[in-house]
């Protein structure tokens, strides 16, 4: 039998969710405490992948089982895990339904703060810049989702058979003061450090360093800038993952992690 995960993780002391020789995922974790629970070898299939560092407050992995266990799986998973990785919920699915080729969009967040916060600094990328040009900010996110093809914001293209990606939303939102930004971009797929290096181009849009045309030059041309802004991973999130048969909420809110709540303004 197969079944879903609905999980989330803080991802500030790993390498990124996939399994890794010499470094320390999420997956290796949550792979050994399955593996510890079952009492047998445990693999298991995570709906993408993510860089060191980044969260995801919405995440799937799939499980395949012999025989279903009779006690409270979630209650022992939980227990087991180190704070810092939570499941929330197991759903039986069919055999053949699979949480990374079946996902048809994913919801990425990426969140900034401009002043110094102890608070936020693992959750946000702080980036001391004083009034940032969010109108103009604004004007480059809207032109994402008029494009398909994301080889400018990748950073190795050529591992890829095509670089096309169709965004379905993008967005941005800041608090009352300015302060606090929150980009946030859906798409039914993503190419390695596509959205870090969008937030990238767009805080140098936001200091003047990089006008709206040059930015929406990247997406007409499809030639990778000379130097690559790759954002902070910190401030990154996988915050939705959709399935033609199953979307489920976030459950996580906190710093308002899910659907934008009264501090996001949108721009």
């Amino acid at each position: 039998m197969r079944f879903f995960f609905h999980a989330g993780f803080h991802g500030h002391h790993y390498r990124g969710w996939q399994r890794q020789a010499n470094a320390g995922s999420v997956q290796q974790v949550v792979e050994s405490v399955l593996s510890n629970i079952l009492k047998e070898p445990v693999s298991i299939m995570g709906c993408g992948r993510t860089d060191a560092q980044v969260h995801a407050s919405q995440f799937f992995f799939h499980l395949d089982v012999k025989d279903v266990w009779d006690y409270d799986l979630i209650f022992r998973v939980n227990k087991m895990l180190p704070d810092d990785i939570a499941v929330f919920e197991i759903i039986p699915v069919k055999d053949n339904q699979h949480a990374r080729f079946d996902a048809t969009s994913r919801r990425y967040d990426y969140f900034i703060h401009t002043y110094k916060d102890p608070f936020l600094n693992s959750m946000s990328s702080w980036y001391p810049e004083k009034n940032l040009k969010l109108d103009e900010m604004k004007k480059a996110v809207a032109l994402l989702s008029q494009y398909d093809d994301y080889r400018a914001f990748c950073k190795s293209p050529n591992t890829y058979l095509h670089t096309r990606c169709k965004v379905s939303s993008a967005l941005l939102f800041a608090d009352s003061k300015g302060d606090r930004v929150r980009f946030q971009i859906t798409a039914d797929r993503f190419l390695g450090r596509m959205v870090r290096l969008i937030v990238g181009k767009l805080l140098l849009i936001g200091t003047g360093e990089l006008s709206v045309d040059e930015f929406e030059s990247y997406l007409i041309t499809k030639e990778t800038p000379k130097i690559l802004d790759v954002a902070y991973p910190q401030g990154l999130f996988l915050s939705k993952v959709t399935y033609p048969y199953l979307e489920l909420p976030t459950r996580t809110t906190f710093m308002a992690i899910g659907d934008p709540e009264e501090i996001w303004l949108k721009l």
